[in-house]
């Protein structure tokens, strides 16, 4: 990650990092507005989920339903896809000395986890979107 702020001014939902300081748990800005990852298996969106869909914790936007919730058994909620392709927002993320692809909330600009291909999951994209549950707020 770089050292601008998450989403910081280019986004339709902008929000100065105090206000979303005041808005989010410490975990949840630390995840969404930072960059962190929550450790595996602790999230209450792991297991998947019979119907519902998934906002973005920060601002409310959808973008999963259960319908693309998989079990790929990696410790965190995964979606073969986004509920629209216009809910995310794909960055090339560099750090941990690795190529991953970084996918945030294209409304707000929160970070919300990493998209993997080419795993061999059967699914119909071949994609792991592997989300933080602290990203997520499931609606039903």
């Amino acid at each position: 990650m770089n050292d601008t702020p998450i989403g910081q001014g280019r986004y339709p939902v902008a929000i100065s990092q105090e206000e979303w300081r005041r808005r989010l748990s410490p975990a949840e800005f630390h995840v969404l507005r930072e960059g962190g990852t929550e450790r595996p298996f602790t999230g209450e969106y792991e297991e998947v989920r019979p119907a519902g869909t998934y906002a973005c914790r920060a601002c409310g936007a959808e973008l999963f339903t259960a319908g693309e919730q998989f079990d790929a058994h990696c410790g965190w909620p995964a979606f073969w896809a986004p509920a629209d392709s216009d809910a995310v927002e794909l960055l090339e993320d560099t750090s941990l000395g690795m190529r991953r692809v970084e996918v945030r909330c294209a409304r707000c600009g929160s970070h919300l986890g990493h998209v993997f291909e080419g795993e061999g999951f059967p699914t119909p994209t071949d994609e792991r979107y592997c989300i933080n549950s602290l990203s997520l707020k499931l609606e039903d």
